[in-house]
């Protein structure tokens, strides 16, 4: 069975149990920081997908790291996948629970990367465009690529919109082809 299904479902069950305990937003927020760990310290990472360190010597790490910090039904999930073997998972189903908090919420992540950070009134202007064609709350994340010349490009989950400059050139330099 794929990665992403297995990851899906244990991230469902977590929610569900999140949401029985009415303690959703709590288990998000701890989710989030393993997730930000993660990204931080990429060693961690690899030795929770790694099979040849002992699943009781990851738990041990999991414990310290995160015992103290997050609540007790975020850490179940870490116990259950150390004794099932499945460590390597926990950062997709941390990405996965968020996936499911944000279509509980209403939440739409979008990205916009530009030549120059954004104003103010730009970061208004995709939020008020993105929120009344979606009509969830937005929470836009940022990206500066001086690659792109002029221009931006809207991701909204699947889809997106490349008005940068380099695209531009890019499709006349084939064209002229």
């Amino acid at each position: 069975m794929a990665d992403s299904i297995v990851a899906y479902r244990y991230a469902k069950s977590l929610f569900d149990l999140a949401t029985e305990k009415n303690v959703v937003s709590e288990v998000n927020n701890d989710m989030s920081l393993f997730k930000t760990v993660c990204d931080e310290n990429r060693q961690f990472l690899v030795v929770m997908g790694n099979p040849i360190v002992r699943h009781h010597t990851k738990l041990g790490i999991l414990k310290k790291t995160f015992e103290k910090n997050v609540h007790p039904v975020t850490f179940s999930i870490f116990n259950v996948l150390t004794k099932k073997n499945r460590e390597n998972l926990i950062y997709s189903i941390a990405e996965e629970f968020d996936k499911l908090y944000n279509q509980q919420q209403g939440i739409q992540k979008v990205t916009v990367t530009t030549v120059s950070p954004l104003t103010e009134v730009q970061r208004t202007e995709f939020t008020k465009i993105v929120s009344s064609a979606t009509g969830k709350k937005v929470v836009l994340e940022e990206k500066v690529n001086t690659n792109l010349i002029g221009g931006y490009i809207l991701s909204v989950g699947d889809t997106q919109i490349d008005t940068s400059v380099r695209k531009k050139l890019n499709e006349l330099k084939l064209a002229l082809a």
